[in-house]
Formats: C-alpha cells, structure tokens, sequence
C-alpha cells in the first residue's frame, strides 16, 4: 500500500518505490519496527518539507526539483547505509547495538538535512556560507541559516527520540541528535566544497553525511 501511495502521489519513481521496499524489509530484519518507523518518519517528514510553501522557495531549479518524484539513487543516498546496517545485524547479531545507533544516526542526519534545506529556505532570515561564513543566497549549495539550523535540530530529535522510545532513554539519545547534527554540518560543507563547484551530486553528498553521522555515533557510544 506504501509503495502504491508513493507512486500514485509522485513522491517516487515506481523504481524508488521498490529500492525503498527492499531496503525497507533490511531495515526491519536487522531492527525490527524501530528502524521502519524511522525510515517512515524521516519519508514523511521529508516529503511534507519538500511540498511545504513550495510556491515560496526562493529559486525555480529548487521548485522544479520538488515537484519531481525521487528516484532509486535518491533513496538509496538516504536510507542506503542503515539498509547496510540491518545486513550487518543480520550476519552479524553481535553488532546489533552499534549497528542500531548507525541507523538512527544517519536517519537523524538526513532528517535533518531534509528539514533544514526545505523549512530553512521560508523560515530563514539571514543565509551565509558555511565554509566561509560570508551572506550568501538563500537555496545555494552550503548555505545555511540560523532558523534552518534549529529546524533540523528538531529533526535529529525527533529521530532519537523514535529510537528511545524502544530501548530506552539514555547517552545514546544524545549521540544520535549530535550525530545529525553533525551530518546536517557535514552535507553543507561538502556543499559548499565540491557540490557547488560540480565536483560531486547531491545523492553522493546525501551518501556521506548519513555515513558521517552513522560511523560518530558508534564512536560516540565506543568513546562515552
């Protein structure tokens, strides 16, 4: 029924609904429900950004890229590396405890990014570039705004609390929201880096952040 919805509401391509179906049914044999519900929120929140006041958004590239349906790189970008994590839980059991906060921590990074990049775009005020902090145009690669920053706090939060509510409230709370924060960090200063200058695409750029914020939120839970 998810996937139908998907395609018929052009949020995704009939193959991205069915890349994300697989990594879905990853997700939830390394994690179970917890790992879904995250992927789900993280589509759903994501999605309603993305439509968000989109008649607002300050440049035609970024309306014309919200209104097209995501395709299989796309999913994979977000959801690829806790897709990997719950392989790893599922040949691996062992690993299961780090491999969850790999999970959480990337999701908690692209729901960031997600929610940052979108809601910043009409609640921002003031946009600068991250590397340089110079004012910068608003929807540029590696431009960031206050308001958009604390957005996509919210969302890390959001994610975390999502985790906890299954195995409790703990450190690892706090892990997961630093993790997305620094993933959302991450994504604009490759932004700003390589992005902009076409070096990379923003699937790769998606790719790492959600990587970054997975591999610190074992490091965080190995060093704390």
């Amino acid at each position: 029924m998810g996937m139908g919805y998907s395609i018929l509401a052009n949020k995704l391509t009939v193959l991205a609904s069915f890349t994300g179906g697989f990594l879905a049914s990853l997700i939830y044999l390394g994690s179970g429900f917890t790992g879904v519900a995250m992927m789900s929120v993280f589509f759903i929140l994501g999605s309603s950004a993305t439509s968000w006041h989109r008649y607002k958004k300050r440049t035609s590239v970024i309306v014309e890229e919200g209104k097209m349906a995501r395709n299989a790189l796309q999913v994979l970008a977000n959801a690829g590396v806790p897709a990997i994590a719950g392989l790893v839980i599922i040949f691996y059991p062992g690993l299961r405890n780090l491999m969850l906060l790999v999970m959480a921590g990337a999701f908690a990074s692209a729901t960031a990014d997600t929610l940052s990049s979108e809601l910043g775009m009409i609640y921002g005020r003031r946009f600068f570039n991250v590397v340089t902090f110079s004012r910068d145009s608003c929807g540029m690669d590696g431009v960031v705004s206050l308001e958009g920053t604390l957005i996509g706090f919210a969302g890390s939060c959001i994610i975390a609390l999502i985790y906890a509510l299954s195995f409790g409230l703990d450190m690892d709370f706090i892990f997961i929201v630093l993790a997305g924060i620094v993933g959302n960090l991450t994504d604009s200063v490759l932004g700003a880096l390589f992005e902009r200058k076409g070096l990379i695409g923003n699937d790769m750029v998606n790719l790492l952040n959600t990587l970054m914020a997975g591999l610190l939120a074992i490091l965080l839970k190995v060093l704390f």
